[in-house]
């Protein structure tokens, strides 16, 4: 034992910190040097085995690799390939029975084709998805045309059934071949060829082939975009401050991260409480507030609502430290402060749109647990809260897929606006990859512009921090749901809401699916308003009166009432005829407190100032 302590003891006296370098016995001859000694030490002092092999440079290897990947992860793609195939190899009761559906499957289509072949006209055994349109035209009902869709149709539900229900595959990564084998299959799909298309030989020979022409046009037009970076001409009927956006009003405040519009009143009074709205930064704000004719914010205007909106400022790379805190610190925050100040002693009705609203339900959270109650009511539009189910986006999250996206975000200090696009693009590639080939390149055909179009091209870049934490957080983690999210250092709880909410879904959504935004419901402990209106993520919410084939269905559930599911609320509530907007509108002067004179424009003398007409600057930011 004192040999032991007085080992400690010198050890403890050595220059080094504990290593003998008293020179080598004369009794041991000196080993000579090894061969990687130098670059041993040279590791040691970066403290790493290998310093060139650092994370740094993986971050650039997949920055670089992002570029011709479209952002998607190799790796998680070959997980998800490689869990399906080892299962389904060790599953031959499995491959028995695909091999039973296709000869189930090929008997009646070997029928058809037959029948057909000889001038019959028999059902189609194949029925398309509702909203696969590709064959829907009568020169596809035409032999042979007919018994290729056919044929493609029977190779699309025999893929479909082999690439789901193998046993033991995980669900996401089942979810991920699945969704592969579809893309691969739209792209091979009858329909995307010029010479077996009937709509495009048609058009063909009507036109001498002056479509081809065009459509040669149209592919060298965008091959050149996409090679010099030039973005289309924008549309002059929809110029922002022109066209759309166009409503009057003043930004009254202005931060490193926000503008906050005031809308001008056009009403002789208005509702005292006035409506907060908070849009999603992933597009520029005016997607509610588009031409005249559909701009939400000038319907409530002329309703007699005071509207303030906050518009994003598109960030660059000197914002990519820029998270989660600071969007609703200076973002909602700020815009409740200074709506305060210009309409004092009022509550505020907050909206929010997409992850707009998932952010307002954080600040919503966190205001409720510090006793702030200056929110009459909370809308949220398409937005979800819980992401354990939020559609096929998911896709595209998981933990190789985020780290991927990490490091090309790390690369510029933020997440490019086609980098986004491509994979809202991939979610429903017939319409907007494969069918737009098919009618700019095969037919000659320009698309014809409007204003959600001219916004939807109107994106905008994510920072970083902020992207990774959303990510990570909300969607990967789901914290929200949990009540594990936490803000400046303690978890909120959506439980601590006490203000109404009203939750609107859209029936087509492929980004929120309204049965995902149906969840708030059992998430709060408050009185919760649904919404259910037909149409997709944007087209379904704005929804202005007197637009054409739109309808909804509406109910409340109080806080003291039963769950009911979501399939059996849309069973049994009623749906009706219009514009989901109206009774919205309702809902709000429900928890209004009537009517007053129109605040003043800002307040400049306490700093809210009107800087600048709407739309402001930011929006103009490229």
């Amino acid at each position: 034992m004192n040999e032991v302590r007085t080992k400690r003891r010198d050890a403890a006296a050595l220059p080094d910190g504990g290593q003998d370098t008293a020179p080598p016995s004369p009794s041991r001859p000196q080993a000579p040097p090894h061969p990687l000694a130098a670059l041993t030490q040279a590791s040691e002092a970066f403290n790493t085995p290998f310093p060139i092999f650092t994370e740094s440079t993986d971050r650039l290897m997949h920055a670089a690799q992002g570029r011709f990947t479209g952002a998607l992860s190799p790796a998680s793609l070959l997980l998800a390939y490689l869990d399906w195939q080892v299962h389904l190899l060790n599953s031959p009761g499995k491959m028995g029975e695909m091999a039973q559906n296709a000869a189930a499957k090929a008997l009646p289509l070997t029928r058809y084709a037959l029948d057909s072949l000889m001038g019959r006209s028999d059902p189609d055994p194949f029925v398309p998805l509702a909203q696969d349109s590709r064959f829907a035209s009568p020169e596809w009902q035409k032999f042979p045309y007919n018994v290729m869709s056919q044929a493609f149709l029977y190779t699309e539900q025999w893929w479909h059934y082999a690439t789901t229900n193998v046993r033991g595959v995980g669900k996401h990564r089942q979810q991920v071949v699945e969704f592969s084998a579809r893309q691969m299959l739209d792209m091979l799909s009858p329909s995307n060829s010029p010479v077996l298309n009937p709509d495009v030989l048609k058009v063909t020979m009507e036109q001498g082939g002056q479509n081809l022409v065009r459509g040669w046009q149209n592919l060298c037009d965008e091959t050149m975009r996409n090679l010099t970076g030039r973005d289309y001409a924008p549309d002059e009927r929809f110029r922002v401050g022109e066209g759309v956006a166009c409503t009057p009003g003043k930004v009254v405040f202005r931060n490193k991260l926000i503008e906050l519009i005031q809308y001008s009143p056009t009403t002789e009074t208005v509702h005292a409480e006035p409506i907060l709205i908070v849009p999603a930064w992933i597009m520029k704000y005016y997607i509610l507030d588009l031409s005249p004719a559909n701009s939400m914010v000038k319907w409530l205007v002329s309703q007699g609502h005071t509207v303030f909106m906050i518009s994003w400022k598109n960030p660059g790379a000197e914002d990519r430290d820029t998270g989660l805190a600071e969007y609703r610190r200076d973002g909602i925050m700020a815009a409740i402060n200074a709506i305060s100040a210009i309409v004092p002693d009022t509550k505020i009705h907050a909206g929010g749109y997409c992850l707009g609203g998932t952010l307002l339900s954080v600040a919503a959270s966190a205001m409720a647990r510090e006793g702030d109650d200056r929110l009459a009511s909370i809308t949220l539009l398409a937005a979800q809260t819980d992401f354990e189910d939020a559609g096929e986006i998911m896709l595209f999250i998981d933990e190789s897929q985020v780290t991927y996206l990490e490091d090309i975000m790390w690369d510029k200090g933020y997440l490019d606006t086609k980098q986004m696009s491509g994979a809202f693009q991939l979610l429903r590639s017939n319409d907007m990859i494969w069918s737009r080939m098919v009618r700019q390149y095969f037919l000659g055909e320009t698309e014809h512009s409007s204003d959600l179009m001219a916004w939807n091209a109107d994106a905008t870049r994510m920072p970083f921090k902020m992207h990774t934490e959303y990510l990570r957080r909300l969607f990967l983690n789901n914290l929200l749901a949990k009540g594990r999210y936490t803000v400046e250092g303690r978890p909120i709880a959506l439980t601590d809401i006490r203000a109404p909410i009203c939750a609107v879904g859209t029936t087509k959504d492929h980004v929120a699916p309204w049965k995902s935004v149906y969840k708030i419901g059992i998430l709060t402990d408050t009185d919760v308003t649904f919404i259910l209106c037909n149409g997709g993520h944007n087209a379904g919410i704005v929804s202005e009166p007197g637009h054409k084939h739109r309808s909804y269905q509406m109910a409340t559930r109080a806080d003291t009432d039963k769950y009911i599911d979501p399939d059996t609320w849309a069973a049994q509530t009623p749906r009706h005829e219009g514009s989901w907007w109206e009774p919205w509108q309702k809902w709000l002067v429900s928890h209004s407190t009537g009517k007053t004179t129109p605040p003043q424009m800002g307040a400049a003398d306490k700093g809210y100032a009107p800087l600048a007409d709407a739309p402001g600057h930011y929006v103009l930011m490229p």
